[in-house]
C-alpha cells in the first residue's frame, strides 16, 4: 500500500510539473511562431529613417503569456526588451480574456473557453479562473508592474502622458510607452459599470468583439452577424464619454455600421488586412474600411498570412501600399497581432526590415514615417482624454 501511494504521489507530482512547468511555454512557443528565415538586409538609409521614427503598433497580445514582459525571452514575438531593440516607441498591449475551442474565421459560439485552462496552467490568481473581467484586470496589473520596474517604459493614461513620453524620447531614444486595450468587451460581463473599473485600471482602447458574439453584438466570426444590442449601444456611449478608443477588429460588419452611425469619435481596426488586397473572411469589406478612414479612423495592418496573404516584410509592405492607395496615407498604421497565436516572418527586433521593405516598395519617407508610427501617435494625441477630463 505504501508503495502504491508513493507511486501515485510521484505520478501526480510529475503530472503537475508537466501541466504547470512544461505545457505553458510549449503552447506559447508553438502558437506564436516566427518562421525561420535568413537575416534581413537593412540599408543605412532605412536604419536611419527607422531610428528617427516613433514606431507604433496597435495590437500585441503579449500579456496573455507566461512571460515577464519586462524581460527578454527566446519564444514568442515580443517583450519590452525586444520591442525596444526593434525601435518601438508606442505599443498597444491587448488583453485576451476568452477564446472558444476550435476557433475559426467562419463561425464560433460562445459556449467554450480556452483561457480558463491557460490561466490555471500559467498560475494566474484564483480570481481570474472564473471571472473574465478579472483576467483583464490582472493583465493590466502585469503591465503596470513592468512599468514600475523600468523607468524607460510608461503606461499611457492621458494625452499629457503621451506628450511627456515623446519629450522624454528626444533625450532617451529607447523610451517606450504602452497603451492598454481589450480584445473584445466580454470582460464587461454585461455590467456597464465594468467599463469604469477597466478605465481606472488603465484601459484606453476597447475592442467590442473577439471570436464569438457577446452581449454587445455580433462578431465577424460569430453565429448571428448582428449589429449592436441595446447594451452594446450603452457601452459604446460610455466608452465615448470616458474617451476610450473603440476598436472594431473582429466585429461583425453590422456592428461596425452601427458604431459609425452613433459616434462622432474615430474608431480603429487594430489588426486586419484588406479584402480587396487579400480576400479573407477575417477582413471586412473595403467599402466599410473606406467609411472608417473617412471618419478619421485608423487601420492597423497585420503581420500574418491570413490577413495579408504574404507575411514576409515585402508582403506586409504590399498590403500597406494597397491601404495607402485605397484609403489614404493618414489612415494606415501597424497592427502586428504579435503574440496573438499567429505565425509571422519577423519578430519585434526585426521591425527595421519593414521600413526597408516599404522604401523598396516605393513609399516616400513621409509615408513611411506615417505608417510606421506617426499616424498612430497623432491619433492617440487627438483621441486620448486629458488628465482633467478623466472623470468616472
Amino acid at each position: 500500500m505504501t508503495w502504491t501511494i508513493r507511486i501515485l504521489a510521484g505520478l501526480l507530482i510529475a503530472a503537475l510539473a508537466l501541466f504547470y512547468g512544461v505545457l505553458p511555454p510549449r503552447v506559447d512557443a508553438g502558437m506564436n511562431r516566427v518562421e525561420p528565415h535568413e537575416p534581413y538586409s537593412v540599408s543605412a538609409h532605412a536604419e536611419a529613417l527607422h531610428a528617427a521614427t516613433p514606431v507604433a503598433d496597435l495590437h500585441a497580445d503579449t500579456l496573455l503569456w507566461m512571460r515577464d514582459p519586462a524581460r527578454r525571452h527566446a519564444r514568442g514575438h515580443t517583450d519590452i526588451p525586444r520591442l525596444r531593440e526593434g525601435g518601438m516607441f508606442l505599443q498597444v498591449f491587448t488583453a485576451v480574456t476568452k477564446t472558444p475551442a476550435g476557433q475559426n474565421y467562419e463561425e464560433n459560439d460562445a459556449g467554450s473557453d480556452r483561457i480558463t485552462l491557460l490561466a490555471l496552467a500559467q498560475r494566474w490568481p484564483r480570481r481570474t479562473w472564473g471571472s473574465i473581467e478579472e483576467r483583464a484586470r490582472y493583465q493590466a496589473q502585469r503591465l503596470h508592474e513592468a512599468a514600475a520596474d523600468d523607468k524607460g517604459f510608461a503606461v499611457i493614461l492621458s494625452r499629457e502622458d503621451l506628450e511627456a513620453a515623446l519629450e522624454a524620447r528626444s533625450a532617451r531614444p529607447d523610451m517606450m510607452a504602452g497603451i492598454l486595450g481589450t480584445e473584445g468587451s466580454h470582460p464587461l460581463e454585461g455590467d456597464l459599470a465594468a467599463i469604469g473599473r477597466l478605465f481606472a485600471d488603465g484601459y484606453r482602447v476597447m475592442g467590442l468583439q473577439h471570436f464569438f458574439d457577446n452581449a454587445l453584438g455580433g462578431s465577424l466570426h460569430g453565429e448571428a452577424k448582428s449589429g449592436l444590442t441595446a447594451f452594446g449601444r450603452e457601452a459604446v456611449a460610455e466608452m465615448d464619454r470616458l474617451g476610450i478608443v473603440v476598436d472594431v477588429a473582429h466585429s461583425a460588419e453590422a456592428v461596425v455600421e452601427d458604431v459609425l452611425a452613433m459616434t462622432d469619435r474615430p474608431v480603429i481596426v487594430s489588426h486586419t488586412g484588406f479584402q480587396g488586397h487579400c480576400p479573407s473572411p477575417r477582413n471586412i469589406s473595403d467599402e466599410l474600411m473606406g467609411r472608417i478612414a473617412e471618419a478619421g479612423g485608423l487601420i492597423g495592418v497585420g503581420f500574418w498570412a491570413d490577413v495579408v496573404c504574404d507575411a514576409s516584410p515585402e508582403g506586409i509592405a504590399d498590403a500597406i501600399a494597397y491601404g495607402i492607395d485605397r484609403f489614404g496615407e493618414d489612415a494606415i498604421a501597424l497592427g502586428s497581432d504579435f503574440d496573438g497565436t499567429v505565425t509571422t516572418r519577423l519578430d519585434a527586433t526585426e521591425l527595421p526590415a519593414l521600413t526597408e521593405a516599404l522604401l523598396r516598395r516605393g513609399l516616400n519617407e513621409r509615408q513611411v514615417r506615417k505608417v510606421m508610427g506617426g499616424n498612430a501617435v497623432r491619433f492617440f494625441l487627438d483621441t486620448l482624454p486629458g488628465k482633467a477630463e478623466q472623470t468616472l
